[in-house]
C-alpha cells in the first residue's frame, strides 16, 4: 500500500507538469489529452494478460516488475521532450502500472477482514488521494521547475521499487486456491452497474485532471496555479475515501452510488459557468476527485464482498479495466470538447455521464447474502 501510494505521488506529480510543458510550447488540447490517454489504453489493454502472469511469475514479482518499468518511463521524459517518444513512454508505464495497479488491488481485496473490508480500503483510497493532492501542489509549495519536478517524480518511484523489495510480498496471495476460474468479461456480466461505477469514477477523478490543468494554463494561469487544479481533485479524494468507506459498511450501496451521480451531474452543470466565475473550476476539481474517487472505491469495496466466492482478483481486474477505460476516455474526449465546443460541451457531456451512473444503480441492489445489517433492515 504505501509503494502504490509512492507511485501515485510521483505520477500526480508528473502529469500536471507534462501537460503545462505540452501546453506552452504549443499543443493543442487533443494532443495533450492523447498523452494522458495513452497509459491507460495500456492498462485496458493488458489487465485481461494479469492473472497469467501472476499464475507465471508470481503477484509479487510482478508487482515489481511493473513498478520498475514505470520508472525507466519517468526517467526518459528527463532526456527528451519529443512528443511521439513521450507517446511511447505513456505506453510503457500504463504496461507497468497495470501489473502493478492489479497486484495491489487483488491483495487488499482477498486480505482485508470481511467486517473491515471499507474501513481499510477506504483508508488506502485516502492515502491514495493524499498523494494525488499533494503531488501536484509541490510545484507551488517548493518553487519546482518542470525539469525539477520530473526529476522528483522519478525518485518518488525508485522509493517505490525499494520499499517492496522484501521478501515478505511474495508470501501474500491474491485468491484461494480452490476458486471458481472467472474471467473479465464473466466478472462484468455478473456486476455490470459495478463496472460502469468505476467507468465513471475515472473519467472524473483521473481522466480530467491533466486536461483541466491545461485548461487553466490556457485561460492564462501560471504553473503552480494550474497545477493547483489537479491539487484540488486530490484533496476532495483525499476528504472522502475514508467516510466512504466507512459508510459502505453502514448503508445500502445502492444509495452512495446514486448521490454520487447526483453531485457529478451538479459539478458538470457548475463547470459550464466556469468562464464568468474561474473559481468554481477548483470547485468542481475537487468534487471530481471526491466522487469519482468515491465510485472506484465504493466498487472495490463491493467487489470483495461479491467476489468473495469466486476470485477477486477477477472482480479487481474488471473494475480497474473499467476505471481505466474511463481515464483513457476521459482526457481524449475532454480535450476533444474542448476544442471543439467549448467549456459549455464540456460541462455537457460530464452531466450526460453523471445521468447514465444514476440511471445504471437507480434499479440495482446488492444480493442478499453480502448484505449489511442495515441493508437487511431497511434502513
Amino acid at each position: 500500500m504505501l509503494g502504490t501510494t509512492l507511485v501515485v505521488l510521483s505520477y500526480s506529480l508528473l502529469n500536471p507538469v507534462l501537460a503545462v510543458r505540452l501546453q506552452t510550447s504549443g499543443a493543442s488540447s487533443t494532443a495533450i489529452g492523447l498523452i494522458a490517454m495513452l497509459p491507460f489504453v495500456s492498462i485496458v489493454l493488458l489487465v485481461p494478460t494479469v492473472p497469467r502472469l501472476f499464475a507465471h511469475i508470481g503477484v509479487g514479482q510482478a508487482y515489481r516488475l511493473g513498478l520498475t518499468l514505470e520508472l525507466i518511463a519517468s526517467l526518459g521524459y528527463l532526456i527528451t521532450d519529443d512528443y511521439r517518444i513521450w507517446c511511447v513512454l505513456g505506453l510503457m508505464s500504463g504496461i507497468g502500472a497495470a501489473a502493478a495497479w492489479n497486484a495491489t488491488e487483488a491483495l487488499i481485496a482477498h486480505n482485508v477482514p470481511a467486517t473491515h473490508r471499507g474501513r481499510l480500503t477506504g483508508l488506502y483510497q485516502t492515502a491514495l488521494g493524499c498523494a494525488m493532492a499533494l503531488g501536484p501542489l509541490m510545484p507551488a509549495a517548493f518553487n519546482l521547475t518542470p525539469m525539477t519536478a520530473m526529476a522528483l517524480s522519478a525518485l518518488g518511484l525508485a522509493g517505490g521499487v525499494a520499499l517492496t523489495a522484501s521478501p515478505d510480498i511474495n508470501r501474500l496471495s491474491a485468491t484461494h486456491d480452490d476458486h471458481v476460474p472467472m474471467g473479465l468479461l464473466a466478472a462484468w456480466r455478473f456486476r455490470p452497474a459495478l463496472g460502469w461505477a468505476a467507468v465513471v469514477g475515472g473519467v472524473f477523478e483521473v481522466g480530467l485532471g491533466s486536461i483541466t490543468t491545461a485548461y487553466g494554463s490556457q485561460i492564462g494561469l501560471n504553473l503552480a496555479k494550474a497545477t493547483s487544479i489537479a491539487g484540488a481533485m486530490g484533496i476532495g479524494s483525499f476528504l472522502l475515501q475514508y467516510p466512504v468507506g466507512w459508510l459502505a459498511d453502514h448503508r445500502p450501496p445502492r444509495r452512495l452510488f446514486v448521490a454520487g451521480g447526483l453531485m457529478l451531474l451538479i459539478s458538470g452543470a457548475a463547470f459550464m459557468q466556469a468562464s464568468h466565475w474561474p473559481w468554481l473550476i477548483w470547485i468542481c476539481a475537487a468534487t471530481w476527485g471526491a466522487v469519482g474517487g468515491a465510485m472506484y472505491t465504493l466498487s472495490m469495496i463491493r467487489v470483495a464482498h461479491d467476489f468473495a466466492d469466486s476470485s477477486a482478483l477477477a472482480g479487481t481486474s474488471a473494475m480497474i479495466a473499467s476505471y481505466t477505460l474511463g481515464g483513457a476516455i476521459g482526457p481524449i474526449v475532454s480535450g476533444w470538447m474542448l476544442d471543439h465546443t467549448g467549456i459549455q460541451g464540456q460541462g455537457l457531456w460530464l452531466a450526460a455521464l453523471s445521468i447514465s451512473l444514476i440511471a445504471a444503480h437507480s434499479m440495482w441492489t446488492a444480493p442478499a447474502h453480502h448484505t449489511s445489517i442495515n441493508e437487511r433492515d431497511g434502513l
